[in-house]
């Protein structure tokens, strides 16, 4: 097992590198300069020589080589840089909003969980019956609703039930506050966009518990049980339910992964502060630092999404790992 979670990990380092590379040089080459447009804006007139001093500071007139060896040595000891807009630290700047974004990420992931394994489950168990019926109509409703339409719904049903309830408008809160600090506020700042959001990616895991629970209650094992006089029931969660869920896990690791940065609308659907928001005004204002900073938190987020899901796999099918 040790092997497995070693080999694992040395599988981490050129994946990092290799995302490091394809983003450093994909960002230099972008349209714009963030000096111009933090010295001036577009169309403004900027003296020559202000610009240079800003791009001597940046470290922009650097050989791209020297600057490439420069982001690859910070993120060796996790030193993202310096933003290029605010000239506070990276990890400042992402640290103020990766709790929000963890947060929302981690319940919209139970509100998956919590949705797609029981209904897929029931439906693969009661194929073509009403509850299959059923059940494929809601994951199919949830993969053709995009999350933030359903946020702005979710948004107006609260502005009319709180108006009709109480005479006041209800309003999105602003400010941030953490879950440990005011659980209530908190939550009711957070719970809309991740039932939201935990709704559309529930639908795919549905799906995918629906198609594997099937897939394993045709093999032969699962017929011998039956032969031997077993009860559905004990079937389903002795013997078939675990081996369903490894493509399932690599589903639910995968979009909680994305959730991390992938919110970008929902967030503005619901004034939410979050990574996402930040990346696209961190691309808008050519903050190259910025930009390649979150990019690279998100890949290593993704990295350590799928290196968790690998042990999850060798923990359900022993099989893997010796493979």
């Amino acid at each position: 097992m040790w092997q497995y979670v070693f080999k694992r990990l040395l599988l981490m380092i050129p994946t990092v590198l290799g995302a490091a590379f394809v983003i450093f040089f994909m960002l230099r080459a972008m349209p714009g300069d963030v000096c111009e447009l933090k010295l001036g804006g577009e169309g403004a007139y900027v003296d020559e020589a202000q610009i240079e001093l800003c791009r001597e500071q940046q470290g922009l007139n650097d050989p791209l080589v020297v600057q490439f060896t420069n982001f690859v040595g910070g993120l060796a000891v996790l030193d993202f840089g310096t933003s290029m807009w605010t000239g506070r630290k990276v990890a400042y700047e992402m640290g103020l909003r990766f709790e929000l974004s963890l947060q929302v990420a981690i319940m919209a992931t139970i509100v998956s969980i919590v949705i797609a394994i029981p209904l897929g489950t029931l439906s693969a168990v009661y194929q073509n019956s009403w509850i299959d019926y059923f059940v494929r109509s809601i994951a199919v409703a949830g993969i053709a609703v995009p999350s933030f339409w359903l946020g702005i719904l979710i948004l107006l049903a609260l502005l009319s039930v709180s108006d009709a309830l109480t005479g006041t408008r209800w309003t999105p809160p602003i400010d941030y506050v953490p879950l440990w600090k005011d659980p209530a506020y908190n939550l009711s700042m957070l719970i809309w966009p991740a039932l939201a959001t935990g709704y559309r990616y529930s639908a795919v895991a549905t799906r995918m518990m629906r198609s594997a629970l099937l897939e394993v209650l045709r093999e032969d094992y699962v017929r011998t049980a039956r032969a031997k006089g077993l009860t559905e029931t004990l079937i389903v969660n002795r013997h078939a339910l675990k081996n369903a869920l490894l493509p399932v896990v690599t589903v639910i690791g995968i979009e909680f992964a994305f959730l991390m940065g992938g919110l970008v609308v929902t967030e503005q659907v619901f004034n939410l502060n979050g990574l996402g928001r930040l990346l696209v005004d961190s691309v808008t204002q050519v903050d190259y630092t910025m930009t390649q900073g979150i990019v690279m938190l998100i890949v290593l987020i993704f990295v350590f999404t799928n290196f968790l899901v690998d042990i999850l796999y060798a923990w359900l099918d022993p099989r893997i790992r010796y493979s």
